[in-house]
């Protein structure tokens, strides 16, 4: 990987990692850098979405079957954005699979 493409990828995280999804707790920096990629940059954008229609979206945003992580990520996303005081028992990814 030549040094441009270093620095975009870092620049890429950095903005995931800054994203306000990064306020889930546990929740993964790749799975917020496609939520990005797919035009979502606020929690309350993910209410009354599917999981997996988000997952079709990004799928056929970048032409790449996502990984099993992001249909388990994406359901407790969207609890999180739809639930006032999320139970912190629900906020484990291995809670949606």
């Amino acid at each position: 990987m030549d040094e441009s493409a270093r620095l975009r990828a870092e620049e890429r995280r950095r903005e995931a990692v800054c994203s306000p999804f990064m306020r889930i707790p546990r929740f993964p920096v790749d799975v917020a850098r496609e939520l990005l990629d797919a035009g979502y940059y606020r929690i309350d954008q993910l209410l009354g979405r599917s999981a997996e229609s988000l997952v079709e979206e990004i799928r056929q945003k970048n032409n790449l079957k996502p990984e099993a992580h992001f249909l388990p990520a994406l359901r407790m996303a969207i609890y999180f954005a739809e639930t006032p005081t999320p139970d912190a028992k629900k906020l484990f990814l291995d809670q949606w699979v």
